[in-house]
């Protein structure tokens, strides 16, 4: 039996705030909500973290219109504030996200596995509109 192969994409933005700042609205569910979304059309109405190695998180994902929705929830692997996170998703895939200090401003690198049910592009499109998202949230709170 073949394995599969593991493709990685990286979306990453630099985003005009101190690390810590970042750091609290990436990982705090008050913010997630705020945040966690590809398009206009869709939100996240809640969202729970337990930032912890083992911890769990869950973001529920809906369209506005009710006419789709799905849980995003993982496990944490690795955390150091300030600096990194790793995850697994229901399903086996991994994240690692990067907090790098770039004087007042923050470098979030954020590396996935794919999955085989949407395009590479759809995924690299969909991940870094979120982190578009996350960005604005981040600047809009200065």
């Amino acid at each position: 039996m073949e394995t599969p192969k593991i493709t990685l994409i990286t979306v990453e933005a630099v985003v005009h705030a101190p690390v810590e700042k970042v750091w609290n609205c990436w990982t705090s569910p008050e913010h997630i909500i705020k945040w966690n979304q590809a398009s206009d059309d869709w939100h996240t109405p809640r969202a729970t973290n337990d930032l912890r190695v083992g911890g769990k998180f869950l973001s529920r994902m809906e369209a506005k219109d009710g006419s789709f929705g799905f849980d995003f929830e993982g496990t944490y692997s690795a955390v150091k504030p300030n600096e990194l996170i790793e995850y697994s998703i229901i399903g086996g895939r991994s994240v690692k996200i990067i907090f790098s200090r770039e004087g007042n401003n923050t470098r979030v690198t954020e590396t996935f596995e794919t999955e085989p049910t949407h395009t590479l592009e759809q995924q690299r499109a969909g991940w870094q509109a979120i982190m578009n998202n996350f960005k604005k949230h981040v600047e809009s709170l200065s």
